[in-house]
């Protein structure tokens, strides 16, 4: 039976995208932790968004999740977090994925994915300025712009 509530394990979740060029060759990187534990995610595409990326960040780091968690989410994308928090997400869906101005929703794709991983977990989503010095997002960037670069050495 999965835990709920405050007996849920309590996981940090961290993430960032980046991308040379828009669009271009980009990567994501994503850090859980739990406890002492640490576990560093990361992938790229040859070509991509940036937006996209920190979707990709967010849904790579909660579909690692093996049970329900209670999830704090980092990530230094307004586009991500506002979009979540300001309730634009919920707009969305309830508009069948169309922007007002009737403009399809970008990265619909994405936001379906991120609605199926969010589902299991309770998730506090923390916005942080990104390259400000906070550890977890530099590592996460790192690791976001290695994989933008394996991904064009691949091609």
């Amino acid at each position: 039976m999965p835990r709920k509530g405050n007996h849920m394990k309590k996981v940090s979740i961290y993430t960032d995208g980046a991308c040379k060029g828009n669009p271009g060759r980009g990567g994501w990187g994503t850090i859980l932790v739990y406890g002492a534990h640490e576990k560093e995610l990361s992938g790229g595409e040859v070509l991509t968004t940036n937006n996209r990326m920190e979707l990709m960040a967010v849904i790579s780091g909660l579909e690692a999740l093996r049970e329900p968690c209670a999830v704090t989410l980092t990530s230094d994308s307004t586009y991500v977090i506002n979009s979540i928090t300001k309730k634009w997400l919920d707009g969305w869906v309830k508009k069948n994925w169309v922007k007002s101005g009737n403009t399809p929703v970008p990265n619909a794709d994405l936001w379906k994915r991120l609605i199926a991983a969010m589902q299991p977990h309770t998730i506090e989503w923390v916005w942080v300025r990104g390259h400000n010095g906070h550890p977890y997002n530099e590592r996460c960037d790192c690791l976001a712009v290695a994989a933008a670069e394996r991904a064009a050495e691949n091609t």
